[in-house]
C-alpha cells in the first residue's frame, strides 16, 4: 500500500533561483521608458540561443501559433495539417483564423508527424504544416521540408515542449519558416505563462509585429514613428504581447538553458538506468542526430502486456506520482471528430490510434532528486510483477 506520509512528486515544474528573484524588479523598474527592456534582453537572448534573426514574445505559445498563421495570410478555405497526437493547442488556432485543421498519422517510435502520412493528406487546399517536436522530440525534418518545398507549403515547428533540443546541432524551434515556443510553467523555461515566436523571415516578422499589435506598424528602429502615426492602425490585428514580468522571469530562465536542460537529460539518464529492468515498458530514446531535451520523459506499454494503462497510472497517482496519459488523437475529440477531416483521419491513422492507449509521461520536474526516481521505478517495478492485477478487458 502507498505511505500515506509520502510527499508528492509533481509531473513537471521549474526551477527558480537567486538569479530569477533578481529580475523581479522588473515589478517596480520596467515602467515607463523602462516597459521594453526586459523583453528587448529576452529576445535578443532567445535569438542567440536559437542561432535565429527574429523573436516575438507572446502570450502564449497558443497565441504564438495564432500569430504564425496570421502572419502567413492563411483563412478561409485553406487546409492545415497537424499530427494527430497533440496538445489541442496545436490545432485550435487553425479554426481561430477560419481554416481547416487536417490530421496526419505519427511514427510508432517518436510520436511525431510521419512524411509519409503528411504528403498523403495533402490537397490543393493545403497551405501550411504545422509540426510538432513532442516531448522534445523531431519528426524527419529532411523528409518533411523536402515535401513543403515541392508543394510550396510553409512550416510553422511548434517547438512549445523542445526548448534546448536540437537536431544534427541546429536547435528545435528553427526548422520552420516560423516556429513557436511555450513558456508555461510547467515547461523547462518558463515564464509562468507565455510563448515566443520566432524565424530568420524579415517579412513574417514584421507582419508579426503589426499584427500582434492591434495593426500598427514599427519602422525599422522598432519603435513608432511621427505622432501622427501613433495610434494609426493598418488593418485589424490582435494584442498578443507579454508583460515586462514575464519577460523579465523568461530571461532568467534562458540565460540558465543550458544547465536546465542538462538537469532534464540527467533525470532522464536516472530513469534509463532504473527502468531497464522492467520488461514490457519502453521508454522512449533519442534517436541518432538528436539530443532531445527531454522535458517529460515517454513511454509506452508494449502491445503484448495485458496491463491496463489507465489502471497503472491510478496506481502510480494513488502512490503520490503525478503521470500525464499521451494525448487523445485529435480528431477523436468532440470539436473535430464529426468534422469531414475528423471522420476521415479516424481511418487513415492507425498508429495514433494504436498508440494513444498505450503511453504516458513520467514526472521530471526540475526539483526531482535521484530517489525521486528511484520510487517512481519501484512503483512501476510493483505494479509490472503484478501485472494481473491490471488487466486489460479482452
Amino acid at each position: 500500500m502507498p505511505d500515506p506520509k509520502q510527499s508528492r512528486i509533481p509531473c513537471a515544474g521549474p526551477s527558480i533561483t537567486q538569479r530569477e528573484i533578481d529580475y523581479t524588479d522588473a515589478v517596480t523598474n520596467c515602467w515607463y521608458a523602462k516597459a521594453g527592456v526586459y523583453h528587448e534582453r529576452l529576445e535578443q537572448a532567445v535569438a542567440e540561443y536559437l542561432d535565429v534573426k527574429h523573436v516575438v514574445t507572446t502570450p502564449t505559445g497558443t497565441s504564438a501559433i495564432h500569430l504564425a498563421l496570421l502572419a502567413l495570410g492563411i483563412g478561409p478555405g485553406d487546409e492545415v495539417i497537424v499530427p494527430e497526437l497533440t496538445w489541442i493547442g496545436s490545432s485550435a488556432p487553425i479554426t481561430y483564423v477560419g481554416a481547416t485543421p487536417v490530421f496526419a498519422d505519427v511514427e510508432a517510435e517518436h510520436w511525431c508527424l510521419s512524411a509519409a502520412s503528411l504528403e498523403a493528406s495533402i490537397t490543393p487546399q493545403t497551405r501550411a504544416i504545422v509540426l510538432v517536436d513532442l516531448y522534445g522530440d523531431v519528426p524527419d525534418l529532411a523528409a518533411i521540408r523536402a515535401i513543403a518545398d515541392r508543394h510550396g507549403l510553409a512550416i510553422i515547428e511548434d517547438a512549445a515542449q523542445a526548448f534546448g533540443s536540437s537536431w544534427q546541432g541546429r536547435k528545435a524551434g528553427a526548422f520552420g519558416d516560423l516556429g513557436i515556443f511555450s513558456l508555461h510553467g510547467s515547461k523547462t523555461i518558463t515564464a509562468g505563462e507565455g510563448g515566443l515566436l520566432v524565424t530568420d523571415r524579415d517579412d513574417l516578422y514584421e507582419r508579426a509585429c503589426t499584427l500582434r499589435d492591434h495593426g500598427r506598424q514599427l519602422d525599422g528602429t522598432r519603435f513608432f514613428g511621427d505622432f501622427d502615426r501613433y495610434y494609426y492602425h493598418f488593418e485589424i490585428g490582435n494584442k498578443f504581447k507579454m508583460s515586462s514580468m514575464q519577460a523579465a522571469l523568461a530571461l532568467a530562465q534562458v540565460e540558465r538553458a543550458e544547465e536546465l536542460v542538462g538537469r532534464k537529460r540527467e533525470i532522464f539518464s536516472w530513469y534509463q538506468e532504473e527502468l531497464a529492468d522492467i520488461e514490457g515498458l519502453h521508454l522512449h530514446v533519442e534517436r541518432s542526430g538528436l539530443t532531445n531535451s527531454y522535458w517529460l520523459p515517454a513511454v509506452t506499454i508494449h502491445p503484448k502486456q495485458v496491463v491496463d494503462t489507465l489502471a497503472i497510472m491510478r496506481e502510480l497517482e494513488k502512490s503520490h506520482i503525478d503521470i500525464r496519459p499521451l494525448y487523445y488523437p485529435l480528431s477523436s475529440l468532440p470539436p473535430y471528430r464529426e468534422t469531414a477531416s475528423g471522420l476521415q483521419a479516424q481511418q487513415q491513422n492507425p498508429i495514433a490510434y494504436a498508440e494513444s492507449p498505450r503511453g504516458f509521461n513520467l514526472p521530471s520536474n526540475l526539483e526531482m532528486s535521484r530517489e525521486d526516481t528511484t520510487r517512481v521505478a519501484e512503483v512501476l517495478r510493483r505494479l509490472f510483477t503484478n501485472s494481473q492485477d491490471f488487466r486489460r478487458k479482452q
